[in-house]
Protein backbone atom coordinates (compact mmCIF):
# COMPACT_ATOMS: atom_id res chain seq x y z
CA UNK A 1 0.00 0.00 0.00
CA UNK A 2 2.98 2.33 0.48
CA UNK A 3 3.64 2.40 -3.27
CA UNK A 4 -0.02 3.23 -3.88
CA UNK A 5 0.13 5.94 -1.19
CA UNK A 6 3.01 7.64 -2.98
CA UNK A 7 1.22 7.34 -6.30
CA UNK A 8 -2.00 8.92 -4.98
CA UNK A 9 -0.13 11.74 -3.23
CA UNK A 10 1.92 12.42 -6.35
CA UNK A 11 -1.13 12.42 -8.66
CA UNK A 12 -3.14 14.54 -6.22
CA UNK A 13 -0.48 17.26 -5.93
CA UNK A 14 0.32 17.24 -9.66
CA UNK A 15 -3.34 17.56 -10.59
CA UNK A 16 -3.89 20.26 -7.97
CA UNK A 17 -0.96 22.34 -9.25
CA UNK A 18 -2.12 21.91 -12.85
CA UNK A 19 -5.72 22.92 -12.08
CA UNK A 20 -4.56 25.90 -9.99
CA UNK A 21 -2.22 27.07 -12.72
CA UNK A 22 -4.82 26.74 -15.48
CA UNK A 23 -7.58 28.54 -13.57
CA UNK A 24 -5.27 31.34 -12.47
CA UNK A 25 -3.93 31.84 -15.99
CA UNK A 26 -7.46 31.98 -17.42
CA UNK A 27 -8.57 34.57 -14.88
CA UNK A 28 -5.38 36.62 -15.29
CA UNK A 29 -5.79 36.70 -19.07
CA UNK A 30 -9.40 37.86 -18.70
CA UNK A 31 -8.39 40.47 -16.11
CA UNK A 32 -5.53 41.76 -18.26
CA UNK A 33 -7.80 41.97 -21.31
CA UNK A 34 -10.38 43.92 -19.35
CA UNK A 35 -7.85 46.39 -17.90
CA UNK A 36 -5.52 46.68 -20.89
CA UNK A 37 -7.11 49.91 -22.15
CA UNK A 38 -6.67 51.46 -18.71
CA UNK A 39 -3.04 50.35 -18.59
CA UNK A 40 -2.39 52.01 -21.95
CA UNK A 41 -4.31 55.17 -21.06
CA UNK A 42 -2.44 55.61 -17.76
CA UNK A 43 0.96 54.64 -19.24
CA UNK A 44 1.51 51.92 -16.66
CA UNK A 45 5.07 50.51 -16.88
CA UNK A 46 5.29 46.83 -17.80
CA UNK A 47 7.14 45.90 -14.62
CA UNK A 48 4.28 47.20 -12.45
CA UNK A 49 1.76 45.24 -14.51
CA UNK A 50 3.80 42.05 -14.10
CA UNK A 51 4.06 42.54 -10.34
CA UNK A 52 0.32 43.26 -10.15
CA UNK A 53 -0.53 40.09 -12.10
CA UNK A 54 1.79 38.03 -9.90
CA UNK A 55 0.17 39.40 -6.72
CA UNK A 56 -3.29 38.90 -8.15
CA UNK A 57 -2.35 35.31 -9.02
CA UNK A 58 -1.44 34.66 -5.38
CA UNK A 59 -4.76 36.15 -4.31
CA UNK A 60 -6.61 33.91 -6.78
CA UNK A 61 -4.75 30.85 -5.54
CA UNK A 62 -6.11 31.44 -2.05
CA UNK A 63 -9.62 32.16 -3.33
CA UNK A 64 -9.76 29.13 -5.64
CA UNK A 65 -8.22 26.59 -3.26
CA UNK A 66 -11.59 24.96 -2.32
CA UNK A 67 -12.44 24.53 -6.02
CA UNK A 68 -9.02 23.30 -7.08
CA UNK A 69 -8.70 20.80 -4.23
CA UNK A 70 -12.17 19.42 -4.83
CA UNK A 71 -11.74 19.13 -8.58
CA UNK A 72 -8.32 17.50 -8.20
CA UNK A 73 -9.65 14.88 -5.79
CA UNK A 74 -12.67 14.06 -7.93
CA UNK A 75 -10.59 13.88 -11.11
CA UNK A 76 -7.97 11.42 -9.86
CA UNK A 77 -10.45 9.34 -7.80
CA UNK A 78 -13.02 9.02 -10.60
CA UNK A 79 -10.20 8.04 -12.97
CA UNK A 80 -9.12 5.33 -10.52
CA UNK A 81 -12.71 4.18 -10.15
CA UNK A 82 -13.14 4.05 -13.94
CA UNK A 83 -10.18 1.68 -14.15
CA UNK A 84 -11.68 -0.40 -11.29
CA UNK A 85 -8.64 0.39 -9.16
CA UNK A 86 -10.83 1.42 -6.22
CA UNK A 87 -12.60 -1.97 -6.35
CA UNK A 88 -9.25 -3.75 -6.44
CA UNK A 89 -7.94 -1.78 -3.46
CA UNK A 90 -11.01 -2.45 -1.33
CA UNK A 91 -11.17 -6.11 -2.43
CA UNK A 92 -7.59 -6.63 -1.25
CA UNK A 93 -8.74 -6.08 2.33
CA UNK A 94 -7.77 -2.43 2.55
CA UNK A 95 -10.43 -0.42 4.35
CA UNK A 96 -11.89 2.75 2.88
CA UNK A 97 -10.49 4.73 5.82
CA UNK A 98 -7.00 3.39 5.08
CA UNK A 99 -7.38 4.35 1.44
CA UNK A 100 -8.12 7.93 2.57
CA UNK A 101 -4.74 8.28 4.30
CA UNK A 102 -2.70 9.43 1.25
CA UNK A 103 -5.48 11.85 0.33
CA UNK A 104 -5.38 13.36 3.80
CA UNK A 105 -1.58 13.61 3.70
CA UNK A 106 -1.69 15.53 0.41
CA UNK A 107 -4.58 17.71 1.61
CA UNK A 108 -2.70 18.46 4.83
CA UNK A 109 0.36 19.57 2.83
CA UNK A 110 -1.86 21.89 0.80
CA UNK A 111 -3.42 23.17 4.03
CA UNK A 112 -0.02 23.91 5.60
CA UNK A 113 1.12 25.79 2.51
CA UNK A 114 -2.22 27.63 2.43
CA UNK A 115 -1.80 28.67 6.07
CA UNK A 116 1.69 30.02 5.35
CA UNK A 117 0.43 31.90 2.30
CA UNK A 118 -2.55 33.32 4.21
CA UNK A 119 -0.46 34.39 7.17
CA UNK A 120 2.67 35.82 5.57
CA UNK A 121 2.62 35.95 1.75
CA UNK A 122 -0.92 36.86 0.74
CA UNK A 123 -1.10 40.04 2.91
CA UNK A 124 1.90 41.44 1.04
CA UNK A 125 0.27 40.53 -2.28
CA UNK A 126 -3.03 42.12 -1.24
CA UNK A 127 -1.21 45.27 -0.17
CA UNK A 128 0.53 45.37 -3.54
CA UNK A 129 -2.79 45.01 -5.38
CA UNK A 130 -4.34 47.83 -3.35
CA UNK A 131 -1.38 50.11 -3.92
CA UNK A 132 -1.31 49.36 -7.66
CA UNK A 133 -5.01 50.09 -8.10
CA UNK A 134 -4.77 53.27 -6.05
CA UNK A 135 -1.78 54.52 -8.04
CA UNK A 136 -2.58 53.45 -11.58
CA UNK A 137 -6.22 52.40 -11.89
CA UNK A 138 -8.19 55.12 -10.11
CA UNK A 139 -8.61 57.93 -12.60
CA UNK A 140 -10.39 60.10 -10.04
CA UNK A 141 -7.90 59.83 -7.19
CA UNK A 142 -8.24 61.99 -4.15
CA UNK A 143 -5.37 62.46 -1.79
CA UNK A 144 -7.74 63.23 1.05
CA UNK A 145 -10.38 61.47 3.05
CA UNK A 146 -13.63 62.96 4.27
CA UNK A 147 -15.79 62.51 7.37
CA UNK A 148 -13.44 60.29 9.35
CA UNK A 149 -14.71 58.85 12.63
CA UNK A 150 -12.34 56.90 14.85
CA UNK A 151 -12.46 55.63 18.42
CA UNK A 152 -9.18 56.49 20.15
CA UNK A 153 -10.03 55.23 23.67
CA UNK A 154 -12.92 53.38 25.35
CA UNK A 155 -14.85 56.65 25.92
CA UNK A 156 -13.11 59.01 23.50
CA UNK A 157 -14.10 59.62 19.88
CA UNK A 158 -12.32 61.68 17.22
CA UNK A 159 -13.74 63.24 14.07
CA UNK A 160 -12.17 64.93 11.04
CA UNK A 161 -14.11 66.54 8.21
CA UNK A 162 -11.13 66.10 5.87
CA UNK A 163 -7.66 64.60 6.15
CA UNK A 164 -4.74 65.09 3.74
CA UNK A 165 -2.16 62.33 3.90
CA UNK A 166 0.42 64.29 1.91
CA UNK A 167 0.82 66.85 4.71
CA UNK A 168 -0.51 64.77 7.61
CA UNK A 169 -3.04 67.50 8.27
CA UNK A 170 -6.67 67.21 9.31
CA UNK A 171 -9.34 69.93 9.30
CA UNK A 172 -12.35 70.60 11.55
CA UNK A 173 -11.07 68.27 14.25
CA UNK A 174 -13.27 67.23 17.17
CA UNK A 175 -12.39 65.09 20.17
CA UNK A 176 -15.24 64.08 22.47
CA UNK A 177 -15.22 62.22 25.75
CA UNK A 178 -18.53 60.51 26.46
CA UNK A 179 -19.38 58.56 29.60
CA UNK A 180 -22.66 56.69 30.01
CA UNK A 181 -24.09 58.51 27.03
CA UNK A 182 -23.27 61.95 28.46
CA UNK A 183 -20.78 64.39 26.93
CA UNK A 184 -18.05 65.16 29.50
CA UNK A 185 -15.50 67.13 27.47
CA UNK A 186 -15.05 68.34 23.93
CA UNK A 187 -11.96 69.62 22.15
CA UNK A 188 -12.41 71.38 18.79
CA UNK A 189 -9.73 72.71 16.46
CA UNK A 190 -9.61 74.21 12.99
CA UNK A 191 -6.92 71.70 12.11
CA UNK A 192 -4.46 69.23 13.57
CA UNK A 193 -0.93 68.66 12.24
CA UNK A 194 1.40 65.74 12.89
CA UNK A 195 4.65 66.99 14.41
CA UNK A 196 7.43 64.66 13.25
CA UNK A 197 9.88 65.98 15.88
CA UNK A 198 7.66 65.02 18.84
CA UNK A 199 5.62 62.32 17.07
CA UNK A 200 2.44 63.91 18.37
CA UNK A 201 -0.53 65.84 17.04
CA UNK A 202 -0.67 69.61 17.44
CA UNK A 203 -4.12 71.24 17.53
CA UNK A 204 -4.33 74.67 15.90
CA UNK A 205 -6.90 77.33 16.94
CA UNK A 206 -8.44 75.06 19.52
CA UNK A 207 -11.45 75.38 21.83
CA UNK A 208 -11.94 73.26 24.91
CA UNK A 209 -15.23 72.69 26.73
CA UNK A 210 -15.36 70.73 29.99
CA UNK A 211 -18.88 70.06 31.27
CA UNK A 212 -19.36 69.63 34.99
CA UNK A 213 -22.47 69.18 37.10
CA UNK A 214 -23.04 72.85 37.88
CA UNK A 215 -20.92 74.72 35.35
CA UNK A 216 -19.01 74.65 32.09
CA UNK A 217 -15.32 75.46 31.69
CA UNK A 218 -14.32 77.01 28.36
CA UNK A 219 -10.82 77.82 27.10
CA UNK A 220 -9.20 78.67 23.78
CA UNK A 221 -5.70 78.83 22.33
CA UNK A 222 -3.65 78.98 19.17
CA UNK A 223 -1.65 75.76 19.50
CA UNK A 224 -1.71 72.76 21.83
CA UNK A 225 0.18 69.49 21.75
CA UNK A 226 -1.98 66.43 22.28
CA UNK A 227 -1.30 62.93 23.59
CA UNK A 228 -3.61 61.07 21.21
CA UNK A 229 -2.78 57.39 20.88
CA UNK A 230 -3.16 57.53 17.11
CA UNK A 231 -0.77 58.21 14.23
CA UNK A 232 -1.23 59.38 10.63
CA UNK A 233 -1.40 55.73 9.60
CA UNK A 234 -4.66 55.37 11.53
CA UNK A 235 -6.27 58.04 9.35
CA UNK A 236 -4.84 56.73 6.09
CA UNK A 237 -5.76 53.05 6.23
CA UNK A 238 -7.25 51.28 3.19
CA UNK A 239 -10.66 49.66 3.56
CA UNK A 240 -9.07 46.20 3.45
CA UNK A 241 -6.29 47.04 5.91
CA UNK A 242 -6.98 43.88 7.93
CA UNK A 243 -6.27 41.80 4.81
CA UNK A 244 -2.86 43.45 4.24
CA UNK A 245 -1.37 42.58 7.65
CA UNK A 246 0.80 39.54 8.21
CA UNK A 247 -0.38 37.26 10.99
CA UNK A 248 1.93 38.61 13.75
CA UNK A 249 1.15 42.22 12.75
CA UNK A 250 -2.55 41.36 12.67
CA UNK A 251 -2.41 40.09 16.26
CA UNK A 252 -0.59 43.25 17.36
CA UNK A 253 -3.15 45.46 15.63
CA UNK A 254 -5.98 43.60 17.36
CA UNK A 255 -4.32 44.23 20.73
CA UNK A 256 -3.92 47.96 19.97
CA UNK A 257 -7.55 48.31 18.87
CA UNK A 258 -8.77 46.40 21.93
CA UNK A 259 -6.85 48.76 24.21
CA UNK A 260 -8.52 51.70 22.47
CA UNK A 261 -11.92 50.05 22.56
CA UNK A 262 -12.21 50.60 18.80
CA UNK A 263 -15.43 49.55 17.11
CA UNK A 264 -13.74 48.08 14.02
CA UNK A 265 -11.65 45.54 15.92
CA UNK A 266 -14.16 42.85 14.95
CA UNK A 267 -12.99 42.97 11.32
CA UNK A 268 -9.43 42.19 12.39
CA UNK A 269 -10.52 39.38 14.71
CA UNK A 270 -12.58 37.77 11.96
CA UNK A 271 -9.66 38.01 9.55
CA UNK A 272 -7.52 36.10 12.06
CA UNK A 273 -10.27 33.48 12.54
CA UNK A 274 -10.48 33.03 8.77
CA UNK A 275 -6.74 32.48 8.41
CA UNK A 276 -6.81 29.65 10.94
CA UNK A 277 -10.01 28.18 9.50
CA UNK A 278 -9.19 28.15 5.78
CA UNK A 279 -6.52 25.39 5.74
CA UNK A 280 -8.98 22.86 7.20
CA UNK A 281 -11.23 23.29 4.17
CA UNK A 282 -8.75 21.33 2.04
CA UNK A 283 -9.01 18.26 4.29
CA UNK A 284 -12.82 18.41 4.61
CA UNK A 285 -13.42 18.89 0.88
CA UNK A 286 -10.95 16.10 0.11
CA UNK A 287 -12.95 13.75 2.32
CA UNK A 288 -16.20 14.59 0.53
CA UNK A 289 -14.55 14.45 -2.91
CA UNK A 290 -13.27 10.92 -2.42
CA UNK A 291 -16.68 9.71 -1.25
CA UNK A 292 -18.70 11.16 -4.14
CA UNK A 293 -16.23 10.00 -6.82
CA UNK A 294 -15.13 6.56 -5.63
CA UNK A 295 -17.91 4.74 -7.50
CA UNK A 296 -17.56 3.77 -11.15
CA UNK A 297 -20.25 5.35 -13.33
CA UNK A 298 -21.25 4.51 -16.90
CA UNK A 299 -21.26 8.12 -18.02
CA UNK A 300 -17.63 8.65 -17.04
CA UNK A 301 -16.30 11.29 -14.66
CA UNK A 302 -17.95 14.32 -16.31
CA UNK A 303 -20.92 14.36 -13.96
CA UNK A 304 -18.72 13.91 -10.92
CA UNK A 305 -16.45 16.80 -11.96
CA UNK A 306 -19.51 19.00 -12.54
CA UNK A 307 -20.78 17.99 -9.09
CA UNK A 308 -17.39 18.91 -7.66
CA UNK A 309 -17.61 22.39 -9.18
CA UNK A 310 -21.12 22.81 -7.80
CA UNK A 311 -20.21 21.75 -4.26
CA UNK A 312 -17.07 23.86 -4.27
CA UNK A 313 -19.01 26.94 -5.39
CA UNK A 314 -21.58 26.25 -2.68
CA UNK A 315 -18.76 26.15 -0.13
CA UNK A 316 -17.34 29.48 -1.35
CA UNK A 317 -20.76 31.16 -1.32
CA UNK A 318 -21.46 29.81 2.16
CA UNK A 319 -18.05 31.03 3.32
CA UNK A 320 -18.68 34.54 1.96
CA UNK A 321 -22.12 34.68 3.54
CA UNK A 322 -20.89 33.45 6.92
CA UNK A 323 -18.07 36.01 6.90
CA UNK A 324 -20.54 38.76 6.06
CA UNK A 325 -22.76 37.74 8.96
CA UNK A 326 -19.74 37.63 11.28
CA UNK A 327 -18.62 41.13 10.23
CA UNK A 328 -22.18 42.41 10.65
CA UNK A 329 -21.85 41.83 14.38
CA UNK A 330 -23.19 38.37 15.13
CA UNK A 331 -22.94 37.26 18.75
CA UNK A 332 -20.69 34.30 17.87
CA UNK A 333 -18.26 35.39 15.11
CA UNK A 334 -16.01 32.35 15.57
CA UNK A 335 -18.95 30.01 15.02
CA UNK A 336 -20.08 32.02 11.98
CA UNK A 337 -16.62 31.83 10.39
CA UNK A 338 -16.33 28.09 11.03
CA UNK A 339 -19.90 27.35 9.92
CA UNK A 340 -18.99 26.30 6.32
CA UNK A 341 -16.42 23.80 7.60
CA UNK A 342 -18.87 22.48 10.20
CA UNK A 343 -21.66 22.03 7.64
CA UNK A 344 -19.42 20.33 5.10
CA UNK A 345 -17.80 18.12 7.74
CA UNK A 346 -21.25 16.92 8.83
CA UNK A 347 -22.22 16.47 5.18
CA UNK A 348 -19.12 14.36 4.63
CA UNK A 349 -19.93 12.12 7.60
CA UNK A 350 -23.50 11.65 6.37
CA UNK A 351 -22.26 10.76 2.89
CA UNK A 352 -19.71 8.36 4.38
CA UNK A 353 -22.49 6.53 6.22
CA UNK A 354 -25.08 6.52 3.42
CA UNK A 355 -23.36 6.52 0.00
CA UNK A 356 -22.46 2.98 -1.14
CA UNK A 357 -18.86 2.48 -2.18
Amino acid sequence: MKILDKLIIKDFLKTYLFVVLMLILIVLVLDFTEKNDTFIRNNVPAKYIIVYLFNYGLYLNNLLTPITVFISVIFITSKMAGRTEIVAILSSGTSFVRMLVPYFIAASLIGVVSFFLNGWVLPTATSGITEFKSRWMDSDKFYSQQDIHIKVAPDVYAYLSRYYSTGNTGYNFTLEQIKDGVLVAKLSADRIVWDTTTNAWSAKNWRMRVLKEDREEYSVGESMDTVLSITPNDFDLPLNHHETLKLPALSRQIKVLEERGADNVNYYRIERYVRYMSPFAAVILTFIGVIVSSRKTRGGSGFQIALGFLLAFIYIILFLLSRTFAEAGTAYPVFAVWLPNIIFAITGLVLYKTVPR
